[in-house]
């Protein structure tokens, strides 16, 4: 990789009671890469996802996003630096159905206190930005699951985030509508130059990124890059 590190993670490890998510991980993550993590169900690839954004704190070890050691901030501090910095999807779009795709979009902004009017353009625009077809006034509760998941797309995006963490963003797809919302999501943030961090146990989603790292019971097994003539 010969672009600088946006998250470098050192010996990391987490266990739930008894069970050991993590088993001492390292792992570098470059600005503009995308990562897909895979493994079976258990490995630990969520867990370490959460870990990565700061969601939750390992046990033991380390993470540095953009030179910020994560373990020395507070819950405020993380807070605010994920509304700021990361953008997320997951498999189930965490949307607010009675909101329409507009408002949903411009949740995060509106959090964050911009303006409504600088807020709803900003959605507006990136709904554009993504080719959504649909109504943008129309309430999600209305729209097929692929149509939500481009409205959590967008909502990930509108901030302009130096990261985007994917969980299963294709999971409660169809296989054709998961390979469009994931062509989309690998093209816009490559295009932003934009860190792509996707977990999926799918390798026809995975081939979307540049590299594929594979863990099982919490330890790095395989870290593959890809050439772009390898994606689907």
């Amino acid at each position: 990789m010969d672009s600088p590190a946006l998250i470098v993670a050192r010996r990391l490890s987490k266990s739930y009671r008894t069970v050991s998510a993590l088993a001492g991980v390292d792992l570098r993550i470059g600005r503009g890469e995308s990562l897909a993590i895979m493994g079976p169900s258990g490995a630990g690839k969520s867990t370490l996802l959460l870990v990565l954004a700061g969601i939750i704190r390992a046990d033991h070890g380390s993470v540095v996003f953009d030179q910020l050691e994560l373990n020395d901030m507070h819950e405020a501090e993380l807070a605010r630096m994920r509304r700021k910095r990361c953008g997320f999807v997951f498999q189930d779009d965490n949307l607010i159905p009675e909101l329409t795709a507009i408002e949903n979009v411009a949740m995060p902004l509106l959090v964050d206190k911009h303006s409504r009017h600088d807020a709803f353009a900003k959605a507006e625009k990136q709904l554009d930005i993504i080719g959504f077809q649909p109504d943008k006034h129309i309430r999600c509760h209305y729209l097929s699951g692929g149509e939500n998941q481009l409205v959590a797309i967008a909502r990930a995006l509108v901030n302009a985030p130096d990261v985007i963490f994917a969980d299963e963003p294709t999971g409660a797809l169809d296989q054709a509508t998961g390979q469009e919302v994931m062509q989309l999501l690998s093209a816009t943030t490559s295009k932003r130059q934009t860190t792509l961090v996707v977990v999926t146990h799918d390798r026809n989603v995975a081939t979307w990124c540049d590299r594929i790292i594979e863990i099982r019971d919490g330890v790095i097994q395989a870290d593959t890059p890809l050439s772009p003539g390898s994606r689907k």
